[in-house]
């Protein structure tokens, strides 16, 4: 069979997939095929006789794990199933629910994400009475991550000199205060957060020598994923899980490391060899993504960087296009030039939407290019807007379910337990927390047994509230994720009160209750999944991260639009890399150091290597910032690129379109005597709601019927589904455009 494998990979790759044993280090460029050599290693690994559950492998995504998962099953079979491959914080979680009595912790702890922690802080920096402008919760919880990813505990944190002194230096001394409240009440509430996931697996392995020595054991295989992004507290993890067999394979590209305001450390990968001095290393060289020109002009720049494991990354693709560098005199020209060129390479190449991505350095940087896109009619999606799990209503039901699985999660708690009313006001909620802190009780403890704590009068509704609590709890025991959820959401009066606004916001609270019950259920049928409580639910969401969030808005084709950071991992057929100047990209608060700026570099190379056919670069010679306008200068990278791969012939001048000059005919000009037009937008007359607008009966609609709405006007009936005793109607309006609506609630004329 191992000449299947080598049939299927070039020399360097099959090298990596046939040693498995011992230390090895993988360097694989940007398109190189690393997921495909991860894949067949593994493979052989089962196929040599190695047991599936000896194996771990360690992915950054939930969405690469599921990749590589696919991949090997399609080689290996079912066996794949007992392998240990996810994410390091859904592994790791996985172990600490497993030994979670020796910590001290329930088995079902919750896991906090950003939001909880901040609001967390922000009740404990109002309790020690400190100003949140000075204290700012994400500041804050920024500095306490960086902690936990150093591995640097409370007590340290507290005793050491030089931290206090940074504190004190910033202004801030209480940090440290702040730190050990925020510990003791996560740990009081039965949650962990994100860090302390990697954080308290440490402190498992080191004040456990028994359970790390099972674990060991059991983990005779280890493979690390996008190894350049391991943070210190990651790198000891793998390090003391591998150090019984030491066969440690990391897979890895130093020049895609650009995590480290996460806490990343890049000299993980620099230094591997230190800690493996028998170490192997194999360097996949060849890219199979881009274009010559995209990869020589790639190489071109990544070559400043001093720190580095050298490698020669070539294409055997098509030598390609140059790369185009758009000059504009402003930012909203910036984004005119851009929609302007996207539209001609749609149309003159028979392209989709789909194959082009827009990347920028800031989030801030979209607007332009979204006002560019819309002047043309062209659609587009945010990739990182606000995540389905952020909204409101969806955090207010999952917040009864976290509840539900673990009573003691404060954060949880404090969400609902006047939502929907039931006349437990601030007052009473301030009461209770005080009487929590005076008894050294939880907040559920206090809530159990509030007839204790306050007079009947005001006690009552918090004891009626405990008390259906605990009906969620027994019947989430007996039932599964699908069925518990959608109890607790009728039963908790959420499903009524979304369902009593009538507005078009109302009803798509409604709709997002729907979905997020839908997805249970789909949760819930996946054969693949053993455990399908309503705990493992709640965990499969709270691991899942950016890169594995869709963004849902509007369907079919449509250009994407992201931040580089964003970017990583994915490909596309065309990228344009806006706001290429310097103070932007590179950022002006990344240059202070040859450390910053080299990652910086390394930015400007992950958002290159996204691209496969064509690659094009711009910046604007002026800005508005802050509300002003400020000259610019192109970035100091576009002076990196070899200039034999790139083609300024295209640039605008300076001073912007003159006087009844279209304004991208000087961008094309060259290219072509007629540019496309941009598409004529048809005026159409306001619709007014008639004074005699009368609902019809929708009970027997049909498809293709023409109908009337108060609010959207005219319209067709494109699609009806019936789910759950309801019906959705899809209307093509003639002003708005497409719209999905409850029939139940829809006031339709049809005509």
């Amino acid at each position: 069979m191992a000449l299947d494998y080598l049939s299927l990979l070039n020399p360097s790759q099959g090298a990596a997939v046939m040693q498995t044993e011992g230390p090895c280090m993988i360097i694989a460029g940007a398109g190189s095929g690393k997921t495909r050599v991860l894949t067949y290693r593994i493979a052989n690994l089962l196929e040599k006789g190695v047991d599936s559950f000896n194996i771990l492998a360690l992915t950054f995504t939930n969405k690469a794990a599921r990749e590589m998962r696919a991949r090997i099953e399609k080689v290996v079979g079912p066996e794949v199933k007992n392998l240990w491959m996810g994410t390091f914080h859904s592994i790791f979680a996985r172990i600490l629910r497993s030994e979670a009595d020796k910590m001290g912790y329930p088995r079902s702890f919750t896991i906090y994400d950003t939001q909880d922690s901040k609001t967390l802080v922000g009740q404990i920096l109002k309790e020690l009475e400190l100003d949140d402008k000075l204290y700012k919760p994400g500041m804050v919880l920024g500095r306490i991550s960086a902690a936990k990813n150093k591995l640097i505990s409370v007590q340290q944190y507290l005793n050491d000199p030089a931290i206090r002194a940074d504190d004190e230096a910033a202004l801030r001394p209480k940090i440290g205060v702040i730190y050990q409240q925020y510990q003791q009440r996560c740990f009081k509430a039965g949650a962990m957060d994100f860090d302390d996931l990697l954080y308290q697996t440490n402190v498992l392995f080191k004040d456990h020598p028994d359970v790390l020595n099972k674990y060991q054991n059991i983990f005779k295989y280890v493979m690390v994923d996008e190894y350049q992004d391991t943070n210190y507290s990651q790198y000891l993890i793998t390090r003391k899980l591998s150090a019984k067999d030491r066969n440690i394979c990391v897979v890895g590209d130093d020049a895609q490391s650009i995590y480290a305001f996460r806490g990343a450390d890049i000299q993980n990968i620099l230094n591997f060899e230190k800690d493996y001095p028998e170490l192997q290393v194999f360097k996949l060289e060849q890219n199979y993504r881009s274009t010559k020109n995209i990869v020589r002009a790639a190489n071109s720049v990544i070559k400043n960087n001093q720190a580095q494991l050298r490698k020669d990354v070539f294409s055997d693709n098509e030598e390609g296009t140059l790369i185009e560098v758009l000059k504009a005199a402003s930012d909203n020209e910036e984004g005119k030039l851009v929609a302007q060129s996207i539209y001609e390479d749609k149309m003159n190449q028979h392209l989709s939407y789909d194959d082009f991505a827009i990347l920028y350095r800031t989030n801030a940087q979209s607007r332009a290019m979204e006002e560019s896109l819309r002047k043309l009619n062209i659609k587009y999606k945010i990739v990182g807007g606000l995540s389905f799990y952020q909204r409101k209503e969806i955090k207010d039901l999952v917040a009864y379910l976290r509840l539900t699985v673990n009573p003691n999660d404060e954060q949880a708690l404090r969400r609902v337990i006047n939502y929907p009313k039931r006349g437990i006001g601030d007052t009473t909620i301030a009461k209770l927390v005080e009487a929590a802190e005076q008894s050294n009780h939880s907040l559920w403890e206090v809530v159990s047994n509030a007839d204790q704590f306050l007079p009947a009068r005001v006690s009552n509704p918090v004891v009626g509230f405990g008390e259906k609590i605990k009906e969620y709890t027994a019947k989430a025991a007996i039932h599964d994720a699908y069925e518990a959820a959608k109890q607790i959401a009728k039963e908790s009066g959420m499903i009524e009160e979304l369902y009593a606004d009538k507005s078009i916001e109302g009803l798509s609270r409604y709709e997002n209750i729907q979905e997020l019950l839908n997805g249970i259920k789909a949760f819930v049928e996946d054969p693949e999944r053993e455990e399908k409580s309503l705990g493992a639910f709640l965990q499969d969401i709270a691991l899942v991260t950016d890169a594995d969030t869709k963004d849902a808005q509007a369907e079919g084709e449509q250009v994407t639009l992201m931040t580089i950071h964003s970017a990583k991992g994915l490909e596309f057929r065309n990228v344009y890399i806006v706001g290429m100047e310097e103070n932007l990209f590179p950022s002006q608060m990344m240059i202070t150091s040859r450390a910053d700026l080299e990652e910086e570099r390394r930015l400007f190379y992950v958002a290159i290597t996204r691209a496969e056919k064509k690659l094009t670069l711009s910046y604007a010679t002026s800005r508005y910032q802050w509300g002003n306008l400020r000259s610019c200068e192109k970035s100091r990278f576009l002076d990196e690129i070899d200039p034999q791969f790139v083609d300024f012939k295209f640039a605008a001048t300076p001073a912007g379109p003159g006087a009844g000059e279209s304004p991208f005919g000087h961008v094309f000009e060259r290219r072509s005597n007629l540019v496309p037009p941009a598409p004529r937008k048809t005026v159409a007359t306001k619709y007014v709601t008639p004074s005699d607008f009368k609902p019809s009966d929708t009970s027997s609609l049909q498809t293709g019927q023409r109908v009337e709405h108060p609010k959207f006007g005219f319209g067709t009936v494109a699609k009806l589904e019936k789910q759950d005793g309801t019906t959705k109607a899809t209307i093509k309006f003639e002003e708005v455009g497409e719209k999905t609506l409850l029939l139940s609630f829809a006031k339709l004329r049809v005509h």
